[in-house]
């Protein structure tokens, strides 16, 4: 990471009209696309078929009933499972009155099979199938969800773990914990929601003026579901959210009626933990344990002991735990706003936790993905970059506008790559609000040995240096995963030129 103050040096506009506009972009239906797929193929490659159907849906998240869009009958969504090099057919029944995608998220697939539409594919038309195609390359835990509109911000979202054959499975049991901030069927849906935001914060037309800063300088600003929304503010990630949701969940369950993981004392867990939310952060931590750090979006890091993890969206991470005997709760906190999520681990007698239980751990050591080191193994060498952009995240609440290098998607400049090359992504953060921002189709590393990554989060006023190699030709969204913020305009476009 490096500092604010250090960064602005490194940025100037002179920097941005700098990038070459030259050559032609290499599409998803390019050849070039075709042959990257076709070198990881191998013969005798395992098929590993699915179906999923986004659909309307009625859900009981623990005593509430609400009506929302799933794949399937459930939330979370099926886990689909695969080794690495195996292929992946997925097809998608649209059983929904609107458009739709699915996007495979962390995994360097295939560019025409990467779920974004205008950019990789058309979109799945109600009634329609399409099936997605692609080799898994890399092991890991992944997750899969719609690249259209505000579609996350209901149940249409599941995970995909790709499995390691060389994992010396030195656990006695998984759990896969998806986390998600919730308000579809509250008598408000997502789009209503984003409708609310854009509607209070303005336009320009309105007389409103884009600005850099979040807006909110005082740490309260007006949320969308109403009022004052207090307290969306974190010591950690400054300005935390923009929607105060009635509820978070975790497995698809409310704090009142949690999941139960049942163990025995002594075992060694595998805990997948993947944040699903679209504008919450949460800081999770287990009770009488401490987290052991294995891997964060996919890959393996420096194995790093922490009390609380704090886990943007988009963001992934595999620990191990030794449970002891008793009962516990796993907390999710929703960073710097109102509520959490819940679940229990259980190894033997005691009473459940209450759904508003506070572990001690919370307030203790919390670690970051930034602060992680990736194994040597996967650790991307510190080597001069042939192309370097420079991405300087801002945007305000009135109007509700988030720019990259002042401008909104569509309208932002196209980050110009060429097959082989060193890309270094400087992000640099003029807001006062966090952005987790994810690269498709690509994993990065954190400069300097850190862990390799395709989700960061970027602090107010600081800034995060990655590299990556360009070898999956295509085009790629690079947006902040604050489903509200890349709908307002916090988008743009890795492309490879011929």
């Amino acid at each position: 990471m490096i500092g604010a103050a250090g960064s602005l040096g490194l940025l100037s506009v002179g920097g941005v009209a700098a990038w070459s506009r030259s050559g032609s972009s290499v599409r998803a239906t390019s050849e070039a696309v075709q042959k990257a797929e076709a070198a990881r193929r191998t013969a005798g490659q395992r098929v590993v078929s699915a179906r999923l159907r986004p659909q309307p849906v009625t859900v009981n998240l623990g005593g509430r009933v609400v009506q929302t869009w799933a794949y399937g009958e459930s939330v979370p969504g099926p886990v689909l499972r695969a080794t690495a090099g195996d292929l992946l057919r997925v097809t998608v029944a649209n059983g929904l009155d609107t458009d739709t995608s699915v996007h495979w998220h962390g995994v360097a697939l295939r560019n025409d099979m990467d779920g974004v539409p205008g950019m990789t594919q058309d979109p799945i038309r109600p009634g329609e199938p399409f099936t997605y195609e692609f080799t898994a390359p890399d092991p890991g835990t992944y997750f899969y969800h719609p690249h259209s509109g505000v579609q996350l911000d209901r149940g249409l979202y599941g995970v995909l773990v790709i499995e390691d054959p060389a994992d010396p499975g030195d656990h006695d049991q998984e759990w896969i914990v998806v986390l998600d901030d919730w308000v579809d069927g509250t008598r408000r849906t997502p789009d209503e929601v984003l409708a609310e935001l854009l509607a209070a914060g303005g336009s320009a037309a309105d007389g409103g003026q884009p600005g850099m800063d979040h807006g909110s300088m005082s740490g309260t600003h007006h949320g969308a579901m109403g009022g004052m929304a207090e307290g969306m503010q974190s010591d950690v990630l400054g300005g935390a959210g923009d929607v105060a949701y009635p509820h978070y969940l975790v497995n698809g369950r409310t704090p009142d009626a949690p999941v139960t993981l049942s163990a025995r004392p002594r075992q060694r867990v595998r805990i997948r933990i993947v944040n699903a939310g679209s504008d919450t952060a949460f800081r999770i931590a287990l009770g009488g344990h401490r987290l052991r750090v294995t891997h964060t979006d996919g890959f393996p890091v420096e194995a790093t002991e922490t009390d609380a993890l704090l886990i943007g969206m988009g963001e992934r991470f595999d620990v191990m735990v030794t449970l002891q005997d008793g009962v516990f709760p796993l907390v999710a906190s929703a960073e710097g706003k109102r509520g959490q999520g819940l679940a229990v681990v259980r190894t033997g007698a005691g009473r459940t936790p209450d759904a508003d239980a506070r572990p001690a751990e919370l307030s203790r050591r919390v670690l970051l993905g930034t602060d992680l080191a990736a194994v040597a193994s996967v650790a991307l060498p510190d080597v001069h970059p042939d192309t370097t952009h420079d991405l300087v995240l801002g945007g305000s609440m009135a109007p509700y506008r988030w720019t990259l290098n002042g401008k909104t998607h569509p309208d932002v400049a196209s980050l110009e790559v060429h097959q082989g090359e060193r890309v270094r992504l400087r992000f640099l953060n003029m807001s006062m609000m966090f952005h987790p921002m994810h690269v498709h189709g690509h994993t990065f590393g954190l400069r300097a040995g850190g862990a390799r990554k395709d989700t960061v989060i970027v602090r107010p006023m600081e800034g995060v240096e990655v590299d990556l190699v360009a070898d999956n030709p295509g085009q790629w969204a690079t947006h902040c995963h604050n489903i509200y913020h890349a709908e307002a305009g916090m988008m743009a476009t890795l492309s490879y030129q011929a």
